[in-house]
């Protein structure tokens, strides 16, 4: 499985944030913060507003929030938000994947291991990354 640098520093932006839900962030503070290059996170977080797991607000007051509280957003919201499908098979779904046999039974492999990292994902929370203490604050913060 390739996780895409996409996903992380999707996630790595989104933890920063949960950490402040009480403020903005800049994406040139959490590109700094997480030493993530600046244009790249600004397009990952545009996917991220698109998909509502960010919200904006333009100006020299403005920045980036969460779009729902961090206990809300999973690892599967943000890797689906950036990346569209988890795990591909030479850049194609493995819906519909069939082959002759004696291969027969592959596809079905390749979408268990697929069906369990959409688990993993989708069991683990933004809130479930922060540090200690700092679940706190971000607990049922970030929609206004």
């Amino acid at each position: 499985m390739h996780i895409s640098a996409k996903a992380d520093y999707a996630t790595r932006a989104l933890v920063e944030l949960a950490c402040e839900p009480s403020r903005p962030l800049t994406c040139e503070a959490i590109a700094s913060s997480q030493q993530i290059p600046f244009r790249f996170l600004k397009s990952v977080v545009g996917e991220l507003r698109r998909a509502g797991l960010v919200r904006s607000q333009r100006g020299c007051e403005g920045g980036y929030w969460l779009g729902r509280p961090a206990d809300e957003i999973t690892l599967l919201d943000v890797a689906r938000a950036v990346d569209g499908e988890l795990i591909t098979l030479r850049g194609e779904s493995l819906t519909g994947l069939d082959y002759p046999a004696p291969a027969s039974g592959l596809p079905g492999v390749w979408r268990r291991i697929e069906a369990d990292v959409a688990a993993v994902l989708d069991a683990t929370t933004l809130t479930a990354l922060l540090p200690e203490g700092a679940d706190a604050r971000a607990a049922g913060k970030g929609a206004a």
